[in-house]
């Protein structure tokens, strides 16, 4: 399988190694300055479950890009109408995209642009983050990867990409209910960004508050009725999963949002993650009063880091 990895962040280093290594043959399409820093130290992933380290096929923006059997996209949601027009050429008849991206807001503009049918379904439940001198560390283990077709017409490019992720390490599922999936995912998300980036704290320091799960709590409850509003109800286990996760008292994890908070980041997901699901919910007429507070916090942090840029040029 022909792959063209969009971008060499954290999510497109470490899945595009995995598929690397499980034998299909990647290309990263990268900007000027993290291709020449590839170029002279290799792409560099360190994980428990197998770290990586070497070479690989780099195309630059505005360069002809190799036919492809798949497109992997793993940029922020901000990036994402810049993504898809650099990745375009790229995109044939046979050619199906895979996102990697929070929220479902994505999937909308990936549909408007390029048709639903060649959309994958993508979701991954790991915690990776991009390293001061450019490489990828995963933290701990967990590395699940949920994928189907969301119409009949990729649903056999579906099944060979499972094939192929599933030789790399990692629990791999592909699923007929992949929309599900995806909602599963973002409500999950989404409750865990908005009270770990308002409570500035990881899962176990806000359980170790007096009101923490309750919060914690209230915000999951929010998201869900969201999603049932939207008809995707979800079931018992999976709630239970999730309760699992964000009511672990030992949990030290963080959304990927609340690290980049912490590092001073000037733009963050706060409209993928949170926004959309208040949009939603709006439209339903359904109160979700600890996701908006969360929203505002995202927004008063957003517009602080805009303020103290330097002006353009």
């Amino acid at each position: 399988m022909k792959v063209l990895v969009l971008g060499a962040g954290a999510i497109g280093s470490y899945y595009g190694t995995r598929l690397q290594q499980a034998g299909a043959s990647v290309t990263y399409l990268v900007r000027p300055a993290r291709a020449r820093q590839l170029r002279q130290e290799g792409l560099r992933v360190h994980s428990e479950l197998g770290s990586f380290s070497g070479p690989v096929a780099l195309v630059e923006a505005g360069q002809e890009l190799p036919a492809s059997d798949l497109v992997v996209l793993a940029c922020k949601s901000y990036d994402l109408v810049d993504a898809a027009r650099s990745i375009a050429p790229a995109v044939g008849r046979g050619t199906a995209i895979l996102p990697f991206l929070n929220g479902l807001q994505p999937y909308d503009q990936l549909d408007a642009m390029f048709g639903k049918d060649r959309v994958l379904g993508g979701v991954a439940y790991i915690a990776v983050m991009l390293q001061a001198d450019g490489s990828t560390r995963q933290l701990g283990t967990a590395d699940r990867v949920v994928l189907g077709a969301r119409s009949p017409a990729f649903r056999d490019l579906a099944e060979d990409l499972y094939a192929l992720l599933a030789r790399s390490p990692g629990q791999r599922t592909v699923d007929e209910r992949i929309e599900q999936q995806l909602w599963n995912k973002w409500a999950m998300l989404c409750t865990g960004a908005a009270v770990t980036c308002l409570f500035r704290g990881s899962v176990a320091q806000i359980l170790a508050t007096a009101h923490g799960a309750a919060c914690v709590e209230a915000a999951l409850e929010e998201a869900c009725r969201v999603a049932q509003a939207e008809g995707f109800a979800l079931q018992v286990q999976d709630l239970q999963q999730i309760r699992a996760s964000l009511l672990n008292p030992a949990s030290p994890w963080k959304a990927s949002m609340a690290r980049d908070i912490d590092q001073g980041l000037p733009r963050i997901e706060a409209d993928a993650i949170v926004g959309d699901m208040l949009a939603r919910a709006a439209r339903h007429g359904i109160a979700v009063p600890t996701l908006r507070a969360a929203y505002v916090h995202l927004q008063v942090y957003a517009g602080a880091q805009a303020a103290s840029a330097p002006p353009a040029g």
